[in-house]
């Protein structure tokens, strides 16, 4: 099959310091892939280079059979790729609402509209109207993947979803993301716990000092396995 989105020798720069190092990634239409690795791995490095935020890199990415490597951020939404940013993002003179309607500025076509958005996360429907930074941590993380999604992507880049939220709040938005599936779009997860990520995803890559150190199916590994890769102990089995 080919790959709704590929990179090959990938490597990313902040001046001299390099970040990533020769990633070879891919992930299909449909798929959902996890990338894990321990905090400085380089994993938001990654989805922000794919997202075209990140401009000093080397290597190519590839999405839907063209060369994005070198497009400017708003081109590459525009194709179709969402960042659902660690931290949420919110613009803080903007409602709920307000800040979910931002995903409408590609004009791209596609199932998901303002009403499907509140049908996935109704806890937003009573606070649509609330200043976004003065509701709760888990509220502000639907309205982020909210307003990505409203952008219509093929792809959802997921930059640690999870960080400072309850458990419970991050089931539930963990639950969510078989809806989103559904829909056909491919969801890519950055994620630090091992095994939610690898409960999520189809195939991972685990990534150490801007490298991959394993990568496959998690059915196809032991947890052990994938921390010792993850911490960059023991042998490293299927390595990319």
């Amino acid at each position: 099959m080919t790959p709704l989105l590929e990179t090959s020798d990938l490597q990313t720069f902040y001046g001299d310091f390099q970040a990533l190092f020769g990633l070879d990634f891919s992930i299909a239409e449909g798929e959902t892939v996890a990338m894990i690795g321990a905090n400085g791995a380089g994993k938001s490095t990654f989805l922000r280079s794919i997202a075209g935020l990140n401009t000093q890199k080397k290597g190519t990415i590839r999405f839907a059979g063209e060369d994005i490597t070198r497009l400017r951020a708003d081109l590459i939404s525009r194709r179709g790729i969402a960042l659902v940013p660690e931290g949420r993002v919110m613009f803080p003179s903007l409602t709920v609402e307000e800040n979910l309607l931002m995903g409408l500025g590609t004009d791209r076509a596609g199932a998901w509209t303002l009403k499907k958005v509140y049908e996935l996360f109704p806890a937003l429907t009573s606070i649509r109207h609330s200043s976004s930074v003065r509701i709760s941590g888990g509220q502000q993380q639907m309205v982020a993947i909210g307003r990505a999604l409203l952008t219509n992507p093929r792809l959802l880049l997921c930059d640690e979803i999870s960080l400072g939220l309850a458990p419970k709040i991050t089931n539930d938005i963990y639950a969510c993301f078989s809806e989103i599936k559904a829909s056909g779009t491919a969801i890519m997860l950055v994620e630090q716990d091992i095994v939610r990520a690898c409960q999520a995803a189809d195939r991972f890559y685990c990534l150490l000092e801007g490298r991959i150190s394993l990568t496959g199916r998690p059915a196809d590994f032991g947890i052990e396995v994938i921390s010792r890769s993850y911490f960059g102990t023991g042998d490293h089995h299927g390595l990319a």
